[in-house]
């Protein structure tokens, strides 16, 4: 096993260990139940993701990468119209909820 990834809580690293799991890279996450210990331990005790092939540690960084870059892309919470309807939908669906129709058919 190869460490990959000491991430900031349980919930990156459950995160970061689902995208790895749909890319089929299998890895474990160590150390997730530490944080209740904080105060009595070192500064440093986040869950760690670890690479249980050690000739996949490549692979998972270059898609650690990939997920961490997808994360820091914007959001589009813009609310627009449907042309086909009218509804207003919520920024972040590209199909309008009422008749699904395309947002890029849309035109806004």
């Amino acid at each position: 096993m190869q460490r990959l990834y000491q991430a900031r809580d349980r919930i990156e690293a459950q995160l970061v260990l689902d995208f790895l799991d749909r890319h089929r890279l299998e890895a474990v996450i160590l150390g997730d139940y530490l944080s209740g210990a904080a105060g009595g331990l070192p500064v440093d005790i986040g869950p760690t993701l670890w690479v249980v092939e050690d000739d996949e540690l490549e692979r998972g960084r270059t898609l650690l990468g990939r997920f961490q870059a997808d994360a820091l892309l914007p959001s589009d919470p813009a609310t627009w119209h449907c042309a086909g309807c009218g509804e207003s939908v919520d920024g972040g669906f590209d199909l309008c909820w009422n008749c699904g129709q395309a947002r890029s058919e849309t035109g806004s």
